[in-house]
């Protein structure tokens, strides 16, 4: 008996570590980050607006827990996921925080679904969708990002360049947006924008890392050409500190 229960606990053991590497916010809003691609500590520092010797410190507490892989280039080091793996796993922890934590399906409803309270488009429906030429898919995310890795066929037009790319889009196609997961607000703000517009546009439930890790069709590669070049999406940053201060105040009720 002892021989069988030994080794099961010292592995629970090790399990326990890797979860409470989990256990930080910051680290959650790390790893979304490097979800969509290999990122350096200084860029990871700007997106999670922490400070570098922060981010370092979280990322460390990663690399320790197997979750992301460093890899040096002179003096910058960059990280990236250990594997698909660790989207799975975010997304198996999303989906049962929703489901079964009380404070996190009243975040999601009050946040989130004031946006956008229509169904979501599953990845099965865009596939199916795909395939019949009706749809036109748009990565709102930043360039950089885009060309990491995207949904096949998708256009990058990232969201503070909406307005001026509306003349492009087809009236008579539905527009379906994504952008780095189920709680980026770059992809609620697209659709919401669009609609006003009077587009028929609906929002990808996933981000691109869970395309990406159920291994559906994806390409890499530049932006359409003569697109403009995005830089760090200000609006991102302004969206992510605007979703912080407001949880951040809904902790202290």
């Amino acid at each position: 008996m002892t021989d069988t229960i030994q080794p099961k606990r010292l592995i629970f053991e090790q399990l326990a570590r890797v979860a409470k590497a989990l256990a930080q916010p910051n680290r959650l809003d790390l790893l979304e980050a490097l979800s969509q691609g290999e990122r350096s500590v200084e860029e990871l520092a700007r997106i999670c607006l922490l400070s570098v010797a922060n981010t370092s410190h979280h990322l460390q507490i990663l690399r320790d827990g197997g979750f992301v892989v460093p890899r040096k280039s002179g003096v910058q080091v960059y990280y990236r996921l250990s594997g698909d793996e660790v989207t799975a796993l975010l997304s198996a922890l999303q989906r049962m925080g929703e489901r079964h934590i009380a404070e996190i399906e009243q975040l999601v409803r009050r946040h989130f679904a004031t946006i956008d309270d229509l169904t979501p488009v599953s990845q099965d429906e865009l596939l199916r969708l795909l395939r019949t030429d009706q749809v036109v898919v748009i990565d709102v995310r930043p360039e950089s990002e885009y060309r990491a890795g995207h949904v096949d066929g998708a256009i990058n037009i990232p969201l503070d360049h909406l307005s001026r790319q509306l003349p492009s889009l087809p009236r008579d196609h539905e527009i379906i947006a994504y952008c780095r997961g189920p709680y980026c607000l770059l992809a609620f703000e697209a659709v919401q924008a669009l609609r006003e517009q009077g587009y028929r546009a609906r929002r990808l439930q996933e981000g691109f890392p869970e395309w990406k890790a159920r291994h559906l069709p994806l390409t890499s590669g530049p932006a359409d050409p003569g697109q403009t070049p995005s830089p760090a999406s200000r609006e991102d940053l302004e969206a992510r500190a605007s979703l912080k201060k407001d949880i951040g105040r809904g902790r202290k009720r």
